[in-house]
């Protein structure tokens, strides 16, 4: 039987309580050891019309890769949308990670020249199996960049993110197939690969840069283990699913799940290849590794960054690499 952390809720509802405030729904996060456990995130911004455009939804996906490096989460799926982000992840209790790897991530976090605080091991292994924490980070991280590059100040999101516990098997793949069906649901692709701030789309069209989707995608619980036959059957539910009519919502059409009935699911190379060229087009750089490397050191003072950029693989076209549009470097 799953046990929920709820000493802080109950502290908090104290608190409210005496200033005449609606408590909050305590929120359920599993305790049990040994255990991962997995969460739906969903979390709104408090603006107005659809604020996160393309250079926002790039920006929101590389902040949540680097906290989902530092944090001991597995990230199944994500969508970003244009007033709104969801995220699935298994979050792995304290005593299933090591002493070695809490110091690692924190290293991370603050970079290898920090020295680790011995003395706050168990603190920092607390932090890092935390949903709540790694979700704040994520929040707080995409605040002050929005707020940098808007020029502006004060709240970005609405109120505090919404959570939900979900059950491994069945309904963590059909959780997944909802999130990845965000954009087609709202009539902005015909097929869910086709938008890149998806999982599907992310695996699609980088081929999971940097290994940051979990592989199995939802269908470890249906004996599925080879990832070739784990995103075959992941595409074939998804397409079923979302070939489903709903009242308000548009849907997969007949003629594009005939087709992918017709190719038996695969993605097919030429297809793959599609997906890569978009590049072509994104890309501020593109070419060798050299040439991208120099185009780097000349044009330097033109990304708007600290840290130094490095060239990103094109993944299934041999030899090319890229750099991000100088907009959203």
């Amino acid at each position: 039987m799953a046990q929920f952390n709820s000493t802080h809720n109950e502290i908090l509802q104290d608190q409210e309580r005496k200033e005449g405030v609606m408590p909050r729904i305590p929120r359920m996060v599993v305790t049990d050891s040994g255990q991962k456990a997995a969460y739906h995130v969903i979390s709104r911004t408090a603006l107005d019309g659809l604020p996160f455009g393309k250079v926002e939804k790039d920006a929101l996906v590389r902040i949540i890769k680097r906290f989902s490096a530092v944090y001991c989460v597995d990230v199944l799926g994500f969508a970003i949308m244009g007033n709104h982000f969801h995220l699935l992840v298994e979050v792995s209790p304290g005593d299933m990670v090591s002493d070695d790897d809490i110091r690692k991530r924190f290293q991370l976090l603050y970079g290898k020249a920090a020295e680790f605080p011995e003395g706050r091991l168990e603190a920092y292994r607390d932090r890092f199996c935390s949903l709540s924490a790694y979700i704040k980070d994520i929040k707080q991280r995409f605040s002050y960049d929005f707020n940098q590059r808007k020029n502006r100040k004060g709240t970005l999101w609405g109120e505090r993110f919404k959570s939900v516990l979900v059950e491994q098997g069945n309904t963590l793949i059909h959780c997944l197939a909802y999130i990845d069906l965000n954009p087609v649901r709202a009539g902005i692709v015909k097929r869910p690969e086709d938008y890149r701030w998806c999982s599907i789309g992310y695996h699609a069209q980088t081929g999971n840069t940097d290994g940051f989707l979990s592989s199995d995608l939802g269908t470890l619980g249906l004996g599925v283990d080879d990832a070739l036959m784990q995103f075959r059957t992941y595409r074939e539910y998804l397409y079923h699913v979302g070939a489903i009519e709903k009242r308000g919502k548009a849907n997969i059409s007949k003629k594009v799940l005939d087709e992918e009935i017709a190719t038996g699911f695969e993605m097919t190379r030429v297809r793959r290849f599609r997906y890569r060229t978009r590049y072509f087009t994104d890309s501020g750089v593109i070419g060798s590794r050299a040439f991208v490397e120099a185009s780097y050191e000349t044009f330097r003072d033109h990304f708007q960054t600290t840290r130094d950029k490095i060239p990103k693989r094109v993944t299934g076209i041999e030899g090319m690499y890229s750099l991000k549009r100088l907009a959203d470097a």
